[in-house]
């Protein structure tokens, strides 16, 4: 309850994320870059979409995502309070326009785009997604990423190792985690989201199923003292990303029985099986029917005869 608030106030920038044509001529002058430290020369900035994290030191600026394309100069002015040299290197933890929106403006200004492969083949690609409403153009030149991944990558920046590695297909298909290895501070992109129901991209290769696993393996390297930073809300803690997995799972196993009897999704929003979960986290970062239909699409798409402990692990 404690955190209701913050996540109240960050709603309408989060859902920015799958902003109609309406609402996509939002005044970006009156969007705000906050920036929080978390641990010595790393912080979180704030601001419009995605959290970014930041590593400063002697080797440069890294940053993990930078949000839209209209704040890069928010966000330089607060990366350079924090070092006044140019980003250097950034990290897209996955492909949605709220995490990748600045690629091209910091490319330009000298920036080393990475991400894994996928991440550059959506961008590529572009989409039209039916589920949530909106059209994402391709991209191109400076926006895509220069380098890519497939499993894991490492850099050693900063007196630092940071480590990147790509999971089973989760929140999308081209996710990547970053593990601050010597401050311990992890970013999970949206793998978690803290204060409301997350996008299931289903589109984009995600999975019900696969991101519980996936959350279940991410645990492992989350101890007492790890500072995890989410795609969206406050800095979290390991007590933050069980929550957010058992959430899923509770999602998980009262939306599967209705798919697998074959209901249609408007029989599955009728028999309202996540009501007392709406009202505490609908509307926050996505709208409870859309993620339901999200949950149902996926669980749909399943072999019927999968069991539950079939599911891969990270």
């Amino acid at each position: 309850m404690k955190r209701a608030p913050q996540a109240a106030a960050t709603a309408a920038l989060a859902l920015c994320l799958f902003a109609t044509p309406a609402t996509a001529q939002r005044d970006w002058s009156q969007v705000e870059v906050k920036s929080q430290q978390v641990a010595p020369g790393i912080h979180m900035l704030q601001g419009a979409g995605g959290n970014i994290g930041v590593s400063v030191g002697e080797d440069g600026v890294f940053l993990v995502d930078d949000q839209f394309a209209p704040l890069t100069e928010k966000i330089q002015a607060a990366v350079a309070a924090l070092d006044p040299r140019p980003v250097r290197f950034v990290l897209n933890t996955h492909w949605h326009p709220d995490h990748t929106g600045g690629n091209e403006n910091l490319g330009k200004a000298g920036a080393l785009i990475v991400a894994h492969e996928n991440v550059r083949t959506r961008l590529t690609a572009g989409q039209v997604n039916e589920l949530m409403g909106r059209t994402i153009e391709p991209a191109s030149g400076k926006a895509l990423p220069a380098v890519t991944f497939d499993e894991a990558v490492t850099f050693h920046l900063n007196g630092e190792e940071i480590h990147a590695w790509h999971v089973p297909p989760a929140h999308t298909d081209g996710d990547a985690v970053v593990h601050f290895r010597k401050a311990d501070v992890l970013h999970t992109g949206d793998l978690l989201s803290v204060g409301g129901y997350p996008v299931l991209d289903v589109p984009s290769g995600g999975t019900i199923t696969g991101w519980i696993a996936v959350l279940d393996g991410l645990m492992e390297h989350v101890g007492p003292s790890t500072k995890i930073i989410p795609g969206h809300g406050p800095l979290a803690t390991l007590a933050d990303l069980r929550a957010f997995r058992d959430m899923l799972s509770t999602v998980r196993e009262r939306v599967l029985p209705l798919a697998r009897a074959g209901k249609t999704l408007e029989e599955t929003i009728a028999a309202k099986p996540l009501a007392d979960l709406d009202e505490r986290l609908g509307n926050v970062y996505i709208r409870p029917e859309t993620f339901l239909e999200a949950v149902h699409m996926s669980l749909s798409q399943e072999p019927k005869e999968t069991p539950e402990d079939g599911r891969e692990n990270d």
